[in-house]
């Protein structure tokens, strides 16, 4: 496997993993060089009753590019770019300027954007940030992973059943990115969630697949960094072999979310004197809706032999469009 570093710029918490911190480690683990620059510095994410912590503005994004141009670091050496939660309108658009700087001094590079704007129907970034994704971000992007929420923002399509896909699809691919994957869609059932991937061939004809992933009755956050951050890792090391890599993906990924409930339970129950109850029982139900945002930070470190060697028990289906 050829050497690869990624300049990944999103957040950074000091407790907690979302952002940089949920992206890093996978990334090394999965052989990657990782260099991080954090558009946001917080105690902790947002999902907690309180947080404090600063917002990196364009000009301090600019500076530490110019440092690492001076010294030449910025000059061929990244072989990846990954990009997450931007904050402000200002910061995404000295964003754009990176991606255009890092292409030209590296016309190889492959930029994959996560772009951070919202879920479940609601935006958390500021209004004005979709038509910078959408007209200047989105065009530079080799690689694309929107949830369904952000995928509908940015084409200004609805996607209501899994035929309303392709035109989705093709928007992104019409836009001039090579490979979308809808991280998650509301197209499966209460017991899982469809990914559909799907990439443009060298014939110009599109592979697509789809993926049903068990759905945890919880909800988690910094999810969609780790799935970036993974299906960037994997991709590097199968030289570009999609199905693989979103089967590593989501089988690492279901690991890792195993084991964060697990020991959330464990510990909770522990607290409280009480034995773990069988999976599905009403009582199992009632402590997981118990459960607080600091219960269900992800265990990454503990997930490490998993991360670095996934056993993919779901298969994605292919179609050749």
């Amino acid at each position: 496997m050829a050497e690869g570093r990624v300049l990944s710029l999103q957040s950074h918490v000091v407790h907690g993993y979302v952002g940089n911190k949920s992206a890093t480690f996978p990334l090394q683990v999965l052989g990657l060089e990782v260099d991080a620059i954090n558009s946001v510095q917080f105690s902790n994410h947002t999902g907690y009753p309180h947080f404090k912590g600063q917002v990196m503005n364009a000009e301090q994004l600019e500076e530490l590019m110019e440092g690492l141009h001076l010294n030449g670091i910025s000059s061929g050496l990244y072989t990846h770019l990954l990009t997450g939660y931007v904050g402000s309108e200002s910061f995404l658009r000295a964003v754009e300027k990176t991606v255009h700087t890092l292409k030209k001094n590296n016309p190889g590079l492959l930029y994959v954007c996560d772009p951070v704007m919202g879920d479940n129907g609601r935006m958390y970034v500021p209004a004005e940030l979709l038509p910078v994704y959408r007209d200047n971000i989105v065009p530079l992007a080799d690689i694309i992973t929107p949830n369904q929420y952000e995928a509908e923002l940015l084409s200004g399509l609805i996607i209501k059943e899994e035929r309303d896909v392709a035109a989705v699809m093709s928007w992104f691919h019409n836009k001039g990115v090579k490979t979308v994957v809808l991280s998650s869609t509301d197209l499966g059932s209460t017991s899982e969630l469809i990914c559909i991937a799907s990439t443009k061939n060298t014939d110009g004809s599109l592979t697509q697949l789809r993926i049903a992933i068990p759905r945890f009755p919880v909800n988690f956050t910094g999810t969609g960094d780790l799935f970036a951050s993974l299906l960037l890792g994997w991709l590097h090391r199968t030289h570009d072999q999609l199905k693989m890599s979103v089967e590593n993906t989501v089988a690492t990924m279901q690991s890792v979310l195993s084991a964060t409930v697990e020991h959330a339970l464990a510990s909770t129950c522990k607290n409280s004197g009480a034995v773990p109850p069988a999976v599905g029982t009403a009582e199992y139900n009632a402590r997981l809706a118990s459960l607080t945002k600091r219960d269900l930070e992800l265990r990454l470190v503990q997930s490490l032999d998993q991360i670095r060697n996934p056993k993919p028990s779901i298969r994605a289906v292919i179609t050749r469009l």
